[in-house]
């Protein structure tokens, strides 16, 4: 069984940072990752993902100033967001998808965490 939880989130002024994380236990080893979010009002919208060779892909809206990574040593998912601006405020979700096949689509991930709130000002 999979268990995903993500902090990080918080408040800020458009332009500024903030980093994500979503720790994750039970057995994601071969698998799709990736970060998702919602808007009030909004369907849940793909943002980032990573393959379990390291390929990633991120959305048009937030290409060149989010990128997501993983931890070396830790059982850890991170979203690097630069540059943010107020149309990137909404709850971010990370989630697996048990396969080592990536899509960008919200409904082929089977494991989803909590959410964490971002708010940019």
């Amino acid at each position: 069984h999979v268990q995903l939880v993500e902090s990080g989130g918080g408040s800020v002024q458009a332009g500024g940072s903030l980093t994500l994380a979503c720790e994750f236990s039970g057995s994601t080893y071969g698998n799709c990752m990736g970060w998702f979010r919602q808007a009030p009002g909004k369907e849940r919208e793909f943002v980032a993902r990573i393959s379990v060779v390291g390929t990633t892909d991120t959305a048009d809206s937030v290409k060149g100033r989010f990128t997501i990574s993983r931890g070396n040593a830790d059982n850890t998912l991170y979203l690097q967001m630069n540059s943010l601006k107020p149309d990137d405020t909404a709850m971010y979700y990370c989630a697996v998808r048990l396969s080592s096949v990536c899509y960008n689509r919200a409904e082929t991930f089977e494991y989803w965490g909590r959410g964490t709130q971002v708010t940019v000002s």
